[in-house]
């Protein structure tokens, strides 16, 4: 127990490089499955300790904070382990069917090395208190990131991967330049530690630029509009379980690491003044309205899907504009529902492919009647996208809602209303091609997709329901993390 912290990191980074030279087969599958499994119960404990325990200091070789490297785990961290390490324990089993298809024989023992590096480099991210092993972790799941993203069957995958390359290189540039500027004036990389030190010197010029090249790094990795263009081919190019894996967790840890800059490491009258709150609301707000509007007219499903991601990361963005406890509540709740409404949509996608070997819009023409599993998953997901009562997509909005009442900020919630509208229109054109339009004579011959891709598949969207009815743990986890970050505006 005491060392539960290190074993998330150490287990799949130890594991990877025997994966790589296991044999063909399904072994480097099977291996990876009991890893990712191991993980996400060992996240789920750390979680649980931490919420009746309180705060984990774990000293990496026996040196003490700020000297040593600590990992610091607190209702924050934990909770977004848990989504990473969950997510990937379900997306295992998925991916046997899938991989097989997409992946050449040869290479399936390096795609799951690569994938165990990138899950590594996440989990890494949640766990260390130290700003700069920040971004040793971040290259990590970036670099194993740009490899995954590259063995996708079109042509289009390499010059994505490239593209991500290029983005993800200067997103952490950014952010190390950013850490360096910090460390000049702080003497230190520990973030609880720079927060104690910061006060004092946060009338510098140099503390001033360097938040703004963190801020603009961690946005890039975001995907945070417009530094948003990344992602598009990425997601849309990538093998499906790539796609299902990077869609619900790397948003959503470069979205923990912002959290944690903005109101644990810098002093919260400086980090979220005035003119960075409203920064953050404009971004969303734009974010919200262009990629809704952008995912509308996209012929290819994936795509669509990944306009979809922008506009939901800006509802996240908009949360934390709010700089408020509701607020920050409704970005961490969001953070939770749209890994699993997005994990459920990408694995419906991939079920099509699956069976077609494409998935754009003129070519699945009726499929839902040929594939009602699937169908139903992706309309009961894209409720829970929209935001409809009884799914977990409506306790987000509620709370994004409500954040924005506390403030009288009535722009905010009429886009919130309106990005919703957006919504049903790009969801309701899937599902129309999918079961209004007459299906094709290949669709007449496609049957539902395998049970191994089903069941990963609807218990994401079972958990959609279920995290609409009972909000125990998200709204809970997420009011406890949100006090965790000592947001005090009202």
């Amino acid at each position: 127990m005491d060392h539960i912290s290190l074993l998330l990191v150490v287990i799949p980074l130890i594991t990877a490089p025997i994966v790589a030279v296991l044999p063909r087969g399904r072994l480097p599958w099977a291996v990876t499955l009991v890893v990712t499994t191991l993980c996400a119960l060992l996240a789920g404990m750390q979680l649980w300790t931490v919420l009746h325990e309180g705060v984990i200091s774990y000293e990496l070789g026996g040196w003490a904070p700020p000297w040593g490297i600590e990992y610091r785990i607190d209702a924050v961290n934990a909770f977004v382990a848990l989504i990473v390490a969950s997510i990937a324990a379900i997306t295992l089993p998925y991916a046997l069917l899938s991989v097989e298809q997409e992946i050449p024989e040869e290479k399936i023992p390096l795609f799951y090395s690569a994938l165990l590096l990138c899950l590594t480099g996440l989990l890494g991210i949640t766990q260390t208190g130290d700003i700069f092993n920040v971004f040793v972790f971040l290259e990590i799941s970036s670099l194993s990131s740009y490899a995954l993203i590259s063995l996708g069957k079109e042509r289009q995958a390499l010059t994505s991967a490239f593209q991500y390359l290029i983005m993800g290189t200067i997103g952490a540039t950014f952010y190390l330049i950013g850490v360096g500027l910090i460390y000049s004036q702080t003497g230190s990389l520990n973030m609880q530690d720079i927060a104690t030190i910061l006060p004092g010197v946060v009338h510098l010029k140099t503390v001033d630029t360097g938040f703004a090249f963190i801020m603009i790094g961690i946005a890039i990795k975001l995907a945070m509009f417009p530094l948003h263009l990344w992602l598009p081919n990425a997601y849309t190019y990538a093998p499906s379980v790539v796609t299902v894996f990077l869609a619900a967790t790397a948003t959503k840890v470069a979205l923990y690491v912002m959290l944690r800059i903005l109101f644990i490491v810098f002093p919260h009258g400086f980090a979220l003044a005035t003119p960075v709150e409203e920064l953050f609301i404009v971004a969303g707000i734009a974010s919200i309205i262009i990629a809704s509007i952008y995912a509308i007219y996209q012929e290819d499903v994936k795509r669509l899907l990944a306009y979809s991601s922008v506009a939901q990361i800006g509802y996240m963005v908009l949360g934390i504009g709010f700089a408020s406890a509701t607020g920050v509540t409704a970005a961490l709740v969001h953070m939770f529902n749209h890994a699993l409404m997005k994990g459920a949509l990408f694995m419906a996608v991939g079920a099509i492919i699956y069976r077609i070997g494409a998935c754009r819009m003129d070519q699945i023409h009726g499929l839902g009647r040929a594939m009602p599993w699937t169908f139903g998953a992706i309309v009961i997901a894209a409720l829970s996208l929209i935001g409809v009562p009884g799914t977990a997509g409506f306790i987000s909005k509620w709370y994004l809602v409500s954040a924005a009442l506390e403030q009288s900020a009535w722009i905010s919630v009429a886009v919130i209303l309106f990005g919703s509208l957006l919504a049903v229109v790009y969801m309701g054109k899937l599902i129309e091609a999918l079961y209004f339009k007459p299906i094709t004579e290949t669709g007449k011959e496609v049957t539902e997709a395998p049970l191994l891709l089903l069941a990963p598949m609807w218990t994401l969207v079972l958990a959609n329901i279920y995290f609409g009815l009972d909000t125990n743990l998200t709204v809970g986890v997420a009011e406890t993390a949100a006090a965790t970050l000592g947001v005090m505006k009202p």
